[in-house]
C-alpha cells in the first residue's frame, strides 16, 4: 500500500505483532502470564516491583517521603521490572497485577498479603497506611482524589498517546502527533492556571496527587519526556515550573527517582537506605 493511499480498517481487526515502533515486540491483545517466573521477596513487608517510569517513580517518591518523615514501616523491597524484556508478563507478576503493567506492590504485613496494582491505588494505599500525604478534612481530600484522579486519566494522552506517536512510532505521522500535542497543551494549561495561586495542586500542603502529577507533568517540564521540551514549549508554563521544581529538589524525590533505574545514577534495586547512599560516593 503506498503513501497516498487511505488506510481502510478490516471489518474485524486482526493482531500483526510486526506492525512497528518501539515496543512492537512485547505488546499484545490479550492478558495473562507468557512464562513461568516467581517473584523474588526480599526482607521488607512492603516488595515493590517495578522500574523508574513515571508511574514507578511515583510510588518510590513516596516510599522515600514516609520514610524521610520516620515511619520505619515504610522501609521497602524495590525489584526491578524490566518491561523492555517482558518480566510483566511472568507468572508471579500477573499474579500481583492482572493488567501486566507497573508498578505492582505487595504488602507482606496483613495475612494473606495484600497485593495492590495501578499506581494511583498504590499511591492511596500507602498513604491511608501510614496517615501521611493525604488530607482527612472531606473538602481537602475530595480536592486530593479529584487531582490524584485527574492525573490518571490524563497521563495516558501523554505517554501512550503524544509520548507513542512523537517518539516511538516507526515514523511521524502529523495527524496523531498533532491531536495529542494540542490535547497535552491543553493539559499543562490546565495545571498552570491552578497553579498560579497555589503553591501545590489544592492549596498549601504537599500531597500524593502532587507526587502523581510530578512525576509525569514535573518532570515534562523540567527535564523533556520524549525530547519534547522544545516542541510543547513548555517554558511558558511558569507557574508549572515553579512547582516542578519545588518538588524536584526535596531529598525524598531525588532518592525515589533513582530507585529501579538502571543507570549510574540510579539503583536497579533496592533494600536498604545504604543502597542510595552509596550510589551517591
Amino acid at each position: 500500500m503506498s503513501d497516498s493511499t487511505p488506510y481502510v480498517p478490516p471489518k474485524v481487526w486482526q493482531w500483526e505483532s510486526k506492525s512497528g515502533g518501539q515496543f512492537a515486540n512485547i505488546n499484545r491483545p490479550i492478558a495473562g502470564a507468557t512464562h513461568d517466573k516467581e517473584l523474588p521477596i526480599g526482607k521488607h513487608p512492603l516488595q515493590l516491583y517495578s522500574l523508574a517510569t513515571p508511574n514507578g517513580v511515583k510510588v518510590t517518591v513516596l516510599l522515600e517521603e514516609l520514610l524521610a518523615l520516620g515511619e520505619q514501616g515504610a522501609e521497602y523491597d524495590a525489584w526491578l521490572i524490566n518491561i523492555g524484556k517482558g518480566d510483566q508478563f511472568g507468572s508471579g507478576f500477573v499474579d500481583i497485577n492482572p493488567n501486566s503493567k507497573i508498578p505492582a506492590l505487595l504488602d507482606h504485613s496483613t495475612s494473606p498479603p495484600t497485593r495492590v496494582f495501578e499506581s494511583g491505588a498504590i499511591l492511596v494505599y500507602l498513604a491511608e497506611k501510614f496517615g501521611a500525604f493525604i488530607p482527612t478534612v472531606p473538602t481537602e481530600r475530595a480536592e486530593c482524589m479529584s487531582w490524584l484522579f485527574w492525573q490518571m486519566g490524563s497521563a495516558p494522552y501523554l505517554g501512550g498517546g503524544f509520548g507513542h506517536f512523537y517518539a516511538y512510532a516507526p515514523e511521524k505521522w502529523e495527524y496523531p502527533i498533532n491531536r495529542y500535542a494540542m490535547e497535552i497543551k491543553r493539559q499543562l494549561d490546565v495545571l498552570d492556571r491552578n497553579l498560579s495561586n497555589r503553591q501545590f495542586l489544592c492549596g498549601d500542603d504537599y500531597n500524593i496527587s502532587d507526587i502523581a502529577t510530578y512525576s509525569w507533568y514535573g518532570q515534562l517540564v523540567l527535564t523533556g519526556l520524549y525530547e519534547s521540551k522544545e516542541f510543547l514549549d513548555v517554558a511558558s508554563y511558569k507557574h508549572m515550573i515553579r512547582w516542578a521544581n519545588e518538588i524536584h529538589n526535596r531529598p525524598a524525590v531525588r532518592r525515589g527517582r533513582r530507585v529501579n533505574r538502571a543507570s549510574k545514577s540510579g539503583v536497579p534495586e533496592r533494600h536498604d537506605a545504604s543502597d542510595l547512599e552509596e550510589t551517591e560516593k
